[in-house]
C-alpha cells in the first residue's frame, strides 16, 4: 500500500518540475530589450542667452564744416558711399560775397604791382616801393585763397565707406558747424552682445557665440573684443560672424554666449521619448524590471544628444529602445 502511495507521489510530481521550470523561463523571456546605457557626468559647454544687435565697428559722423544752408543732400538711408563722396553742399552767401571781395582786392593788388613794377624799371619809384607793392599783392592773393578755401568747405564729403545709417535733414534747412548730416557705417559689420556684468570673467576673446535669424539660419561666431567697462550693468563684446545680413544695422537678436564647461548628464536622443508633451526614459531597476521615469531635458549643441536636467542621476542605467523603435 505504501508502495503504492509513493509511486503515484512521484507520478505527480513529474509534471508539477515541468510547469516550474516553464513559468522560470516566461520570466526571464519577459525582461526588457535594448541597449544599456550607465549615465554618468561629463563635461559639455556652457552657454548663456544674452541679448545682441547687428552693428558696426565704428560708425562715422558727416559733419557740417561751415554755417549755411543745406542746399542738396544726395544720399537717403541705405544707399551704399565710398571715402571722399560728395554726398551734399552747404551754402554760405556771406562767405561768397567775402570771397568774391578778397578777389577783388586781389585783382587791383596785382594791377597795382604791374604798374610800380614798370615805373620801377624806369627809375621813378625806388625798391622799398617795389617790395611794399609786392607785399600787399601777396597779402591780398592769400585772403582770397582762405575764403575760396572756406567757402570749398561747404561740400559734405563722406568719411568713410559704407552704409548711410541715418540722413534726415531736408535740404532747404539751416545748419551750424558741427551738426551732424548723416551717419555712415565703418568698418565690418558685426554681432554687438550685451551681458550682464557677471559674465564678464567668463566670455574671453575666441569664445562661441551662436544666434538664429542672422543670414540663412542659425549662425556661429567667435567672440574678438570685450569692452573693459561696465554700464549700467551691461558689458559690451563684438562677435565676427559671418554671413550677417547687414542691411538692418541696430537690428536686435537673439544669441548664446560660451561661458566655459559644467558637468551633465548627456545621453542619445533615442534614449528619450515623447508621449504627450512630457519626456520618459526606460530605467533599469536593481531587481531587473524595468519602469518608464518622467525627466526633465534640455537641447544641447552635441549633435544627437539630450541633457537630462532631473528625474534620474549619475549611476542608474537606463534601457534603450527595442528594434525599430524611434526616440525623440
Amino acid at each position: 500500500m505504501r508502495a503504492a502511495i509513493k509511486a503515484l507521489a512521484l507520478m505527480l510530481a513529474v509534471p508539477l518540475a515541468a510547469c516550474g521550470n516553464g513559468d522560470e523561463a516566461e520570466t526571464k523571456a519577459s525582461a526588457p530589450a535594448g541597449s544599456r546605457l550607465a549615465l554618468q557626468l561629463s563635461d559639455t559647454v556652457s552657454w548663456q542667452d544674452v541679448s545682441a544687435e547687428v552693428a558696426t565697428v565704428d560708425q562715422a559722423q558727416v559733419f557740417a564744416r561751415i554755417p549755411g544752408i543745406l542746399t542738396t543732400l544726395s544720399v537717403h538711408e541705405g544707399d551704399m558711399v565710398k571715402k571722399g563722396q560728395v554726398i551734399g553742399r552747404v551754402v554760405d552767401n556771406q562767405l561768397g560775397f567775402q570771397a568774391e571781395a578778397y578777389r577783388a582786392q586781389a585783382v587791383q593788388a596785382q594791377a597795382e604791382l604791374d604798374r610800380v613794377r614798370f615805373l620801377h624799371k624806369n627809375g621813378v619809384y625806388a625798391d622799398a616801393r617795389l617790395e611794399q607793392a609786392e607785399a600787399m599783392a601777396a597779402s591780398a592773393r592769400a585772403q582770397h585763397a582762405a575764403a575760396a578755401a572756406v567757402a570749398g568747405q561747404g561740400a559734405v564729403v563722406a568719411p568713410a565707406s559704407g552704409r548711410v545709417l541715418r540722413a534726415d535733414i531736408p535740404a532747404g534747412a539751416p545748419v551750424a558747424p558741427g551738426m551732424a548730416i548723416a551717419v555712415i557705417t565703418a568698418g565690418p559689420t558685426i554681432v554687438r552682445l550685451e551681458m550682464p556684468e557677471s559674465l564678464a570673467g567668463k566670455v574671453h576673446v575666441g569664445s562661441r557665440v551662436t544666434s538664429d535669424g542672422i543670414g540663412n539660419g542659425s549662425a556661429v561666431g567667435t567672440v574678438t573684443k570685450v569692452y573693459p567697462a561696465v554700464t549700467a550693468g551691461q558689458v559690451m563684446a563684438d562677435v565676427s560672424m559671418p554671413g550677417i545680413d547687414n542691411r538692418l544695422i541696430g537690428r536686435r537678436v537673439a544669441a548664446k554666449v560660451e561661458t566655459g564647461t559644467r558637468k551633465a548628464l548627456l545621453v542619445p536622443a533615442s534614449y528619450v521619448m515623447d508621449r504627450y508633451g512630457i519626456d520618459y526614459v526606460t530605467l533599469l531597476a536593481k531587481d531587473g524590471a524595468a519602469a518608464e521615469v518622467p525627466v526633465q531635458t534640455a537641447p544641447t549643441a552635441e549633435g544627437g544628444k539630450i541633457e537630462i536636467l532631473s528625474g534620474v542621476a549619475a549611476g542608474d542605467t537606463l534601457i534603450g529602445p527595442k528594434a525599430g523603435a524611434t526616440g525623440k
